[in-house]
């Protein structure tokens, strides 16, 4: 592919199709970024790891525009180019800012929030909800703390479901 002409464009995908369609472009040599992200989810009373898109229904190609445009628009599971009948050029700093945080895999991975003894939380997923604390101290390593709850109960909770306030 002649680099030259080729630019970054976003392409909208149908629902949950972002990696098949990523897929598909990339075995026919078009550069493709799909980036995901990687955080921690209490779900069904478990705290998870989990891997999603950063941009749900979207990707990233670098193309021509004019060589690829009628390709990609007809390639299953695409919904369009973004623009349309005028595809809108995403500009290389947005694409080199998301490349910078990427680490394995395409993954950009959300670290906990650091937090000083005496500041002031709200808990903001898991069983204690909106429940307001006050940090104490970390302790096996940074991903678990304890905080006093309402300064009359001690809980140690995994520090990602915590944000300052």
């Amino acid at each position: 592919m002649d680099n030259s002409k080729s630019k970054w464009y976003a392409i909208y995908t149908k629902r949950k199709k972002e990696d098949v369609v990523a897929f598909k472009l990339k075995n026919i040599g078009i550069g493709i970024l799909n980036p995901k992200i990687k955080s921690k989810k209490y779900l069904r009373n478990r705290l998870l790891e989990t891997i999603e898109p950063l941009f749900p229904g979207y990707i990233f190609a670098n193309i021509d525009i004019n060589k690829y445009f009628h390709l990609i628009s007809y390639t299953r599971g695409v919904r369009y180019i973004v623009g349309k009948d005028n595809p809108i050029v995403v500009h290389e700093d947005i694409i080199r800012a998301i490349n910078e945080r990427m680490e394995e895999n395409d993954t950009i991975v959300i670290r906990p929030q650091r937090f000083k003894k005496g500041e002031k939380v709200i808990v903001k997923d898991g069983p204690f909800k909106d429940f307001y604390g006050v940090f104490e101290r970390e302790m096996k390593g940074p991903e678990r703390v304890l905080i006093f709850l309402n300064a009359i109960y001690t809980l140690e909770i995994d520090s990602s479901f915590l944000k300052k306030i």
